[in-house]
């Protein structure tokens, strides 16, 4: 149980940190963070908890991340449902704080964004649903290339939490305007309930996109760096060894 609230205190960190850098702090009247400040505020939120929690549950904070793992032989299928689960609860609960913080100022209306992810009229650049799916798949799937690659046995041993933060960052910076991005099924859903109609009715294409870009951000890994697995009997998840036909067991 240890592993899986890690993986709810880590998710709940990341949707409160980064969502509730775009709801209270990104506008604020003359000293507002804009939209570097929201995208340093997410990349900060997994550089800091894979710091904290990477050692307990690898700090997946996010569905497609842990499904992209499976596909990439580092996960194992078994604890996919409830990693699943606690980063969706962890999400949720952070939504409801951010929810309970937000209500506290006059004139707020969650009806007005509160973060969500969309497409169309609820666009931030007013991006259609064939860009948003496109974009939503793609920065995902970089972003499995950059984990699976920093958390390799050949990379630089200790710097994948900078590397990884860095690189939810530049995601960020890259498609906000196009889908407020997500790249996070449970990131989208934390705040879509609370928002409900249109952001509940958009949310499947921020659990679809996200998993097929995982899936696919594996297989472009498994093409370009792949090497024999060996089995971790600590952490039941497989690592990639960098000498072929050597195991190693962590």
């Amino acid at each position: 149980m240890r592993v899986y609230s890690a993986e709810f205190v880590g998710t709940f960190w990341l949707v409160l940190g980064g969502c509730g850098s775009a709801v209270l702090a990104a506008t604020f009247p003359g000293v507002g963070i804009g939209l570097l400040g929201v995208s340093l505020a997410f990349g900060l939120t997994v550089l800091t908890m894979a710091f904290a929690i990477g050692h307990i549950s690898g700090c997946h904070l996010n569905p497609a991340v842990s499904i992209g793992l499976w596909a990439g032989g580092r996960f194992p299928a078994q604890k996919l449902g409830p990693y699943i689960v606690a980063q969706v609860l962890g999400a949720v609960v952070a939504g409801g704080v951010l929810f309970l913080i937000a209500s506290g100022k006059a004139g707020f209306d969650v009806s007005d964004g509160f973060a969500a992810n969309g497409y169309g009229v609820h666009s931030p650049g007013g991006y259609s649903l064939p860009a948003a799916l496109v974009t939503e798949m793609v920065m995902t799937m970089m972003f499995l290339v950059i984990i699976l690659g920093a958390t390799d046995k050949r990379a630089p041993q200790g710097l994948a939490p900078i590397a990884i933060g860095l690189g939810l960052t530049l995601i960020n910076l890259i498609s906000i305007p196009v889908t407020n991005t997500s790249v996070n099924p449970a990131r989208s859903t934390g705040v879509a309930i609370y928002v409900g109609g249109w952001a509940l009715a958009q949310l499947w294409v921020f659990w679809i996109a996200p998993i097929v870009g995982a899936v696919l951000g594996a297989s472009v890994y498994g093409f370009i760096g792949g090497e024999e697995r060996s089995s971790s009997s600590s952490a039941g998840v497989t690592e990639w060894t960098s000498t072929p036909q050597k195991k190693a067991t962590a």
